[in-house]
């Protein structure tokens, strides 16, 4: 019974980290211009991250070691510098995202701008971090994430064409702009298949103390959390693709029309149910994109690293995270578009996914590091396909997608 309990609380916590202002963002921006159409790419991203965090916890508990501390042990400083560099860039510019979702979300009750929320908030995400626990963060703020099940729910207030949906979940060749389509399921991958999840999710099994008996644990918290976030990120989507061609919008310009989102289903309070969900989610991502930060960077470097132990006694781990959340600030307080900000990083978090993915899965497939606990032939043929789709659209539609507007 205690076992289940925790699968339990691993699954319902699991949107907390799923579901952000990316999932969010590109979600609204596929449904109003492609409508169902880009329902594929949730999937084939989605069974992605599965095997990639199931991968993570297998690999702590039949190692002991995190990702970044294997990578560093596997490969050498060469590979660990590299890896390190591009996970950090990216997760600056993923929490530099979240935090600016939250201002958002409180943009649009108070009607006061982002940019004086955006210090605000980065505070309380630091002193969450710097007085917290590892289990209030992972389960405490998590848990508040359930409300985004009010998306789903919004579904069944409404006429939802589930035919349709069943039906043009597919790519199609009548593509009007193949270029935008691409750049779009891009950022779906990048928003789905986000690493800071893996280095999170590992580091979190070895503050656990996670041992053998957790392998099939593991395995159900990583299948149902990420298809439950999935299907709430699903639901956005098809919400979008029902609402705003009937408004005749065909491209999202802004958070202000996705915060319409709700409002069909919930009257006036659907606007604040869409706030309510973005600010919570985008902050317990903010958390974790933050911890993973300063997890990485410590576990790469050999200094103390835990959410659980008092700053004190782990300086330089909780210099990385204050020094992180200070720089992904500066942004918010340039007053630049948050909506421009998620979908780029996005995009950007596609392009880098080889470079984390392809040495964890070395070690994956290693006997010295997971004995018999290695991945099989499925688990690696699906992963190398999903992460080459990904950086394939990257490299093709990002310079064109700058370059040509």
């Amino acid at each position: 019974m205690k076992r289940m309990l925790q699968i339990a609380l691993g699954v319902v916590t699991s949107v907390g980290g799923f579901l952000e202002t990316g999932n969010i963002a590109t979600a609204s921006q596929a449904g109003a211009a492609y409508g169902f159409g880009l329902l594929w790419v949730f999937i084939v991203g989605t069974t992605c991250t599965i095997f990639l965090v199931e991968m993570s916890g297998r690999f702590a508990i039949a190692s002991h070691y995190t990702i970044m501390d294997g990578i560093r042990h596997r490969f050498g400083s060469n590979v660990f510098l590299l890896t390190l560099t591009i996970a950090a860039l990216v997760n600056l510019m993923v929490l530099t995202a979240e935090i600016g979702g939250v201002s958002l979300a409180l943009q649009f009750v108070t009607g006061i701008s982002f940019q004086w929320w955006a210090l605000p908030v980065a505070f309380g995400v630091w002193i969450l971090l710097w007085r917290g626990t590892f289990g209030l963060i992972e389960n405490g703020v998590s848990l508040l994430g359930l409300l985004a099940i009010c998306f789903v729910v919004a579904l069944f207030f409404m006429d939802t064409p589930w035919s349709d949906v069943a039906t043009q979940f597919v790519p199609t060749s009548s593509i009007n702009d193949p270029l935008h389509y691409g750049f779009i399921a891009t950022s779906i991958l990048g928003a789905v298949i986000s690493p800071y999840l893996f280095y999170f999710y590992s580091s979190g099994a070895i503050e656990e103390e996670w041992d053998k008996t957790y392998f099939g644990p593991n395995r159900a918290i990583a299948t149902l959390g990420m298809t439950f976030g999935a299907i709430i990120s699903a639901a956005i989507l098809i919400l979008a693709a029902m609402i705003y061609p009937r408004s005749g919008i065909e491209d999202v310009e802004g958070y202000e029309q996705i915060a319409m989102i709700l409002i069909p289903a919930f009257g006036k309070w659907g606007f604040y149910l869409f706030a309510g969900s973005l600010a919570i989610t985008c902050f317990g991502a903010a958390l974790e994109v933050s911890l993973a930060q300063a997890y990485i960077v410590a576990q790469g470097f050999g200094w103390n690293w835990s959410e659980d132990a008092k700053p004190e006694d782990n300086p330089a781990f909780s210099l990385v995270y204050t020094a992180s959340i200070v720089i992904a600030l500066i942004p918010m307080l340039a007053g630049i578009d948050p909506l421009t900000i998620t979908i780029f990083s996005m995009a950007i978090t596609a392009l880098s996914l080889p470079f984390g993915a392809v040495p964890f899965l070395v070690l994956m497939n290693d006997p010295i590091y997971v004995g018999k606990h290695g991945n099989g032939w499925i688990a690696n043929t699906a992963v190398v396909l999903i992460i080459a789709l990904a950086f394939i659209l990257s490299i093709v539609t990002i310079p064109l997608q700058i370059f040509g507007g």
